[in-house]
């Protein structure tokens, strides 16, 4: 079986592969052909926080968000 990590492919890809529910069918298509079908079999789960924020000193908290920040422009550029 092969896996594929969401946090490896573009963020817009990841979204909709995370946002589908259980028994939902997503058609992948190339050149206006059905290349693969992919049946849901178990919804993704949300991530759980390492550590709340709120767990954090203020200046941890800073950072943490613009860790993120940061990753998410990478990401997106």
């Amino acid at each position: 079986m092969k896996t594929v990590d969401l946090d490896d492919l573009p963020p817009r890809i990841a979204q909709v592969l995370a946002a589908l529910d259980e028994g939902e069918e997503l058609v992948l298509a190339q050149g206006g052909a059905v290349v693969a079908r992919l049946v849901v079999a178990d919804p993704a789960r949300p991530p759980q926080p390492a550590e709340l924020l709120s767990d954090l000193a203020p200046e941890e908290q800073v950072r943490e968000v613009l860790e993120q920040f940061g990753a998410m422009i990478n990401d997106e550029f």
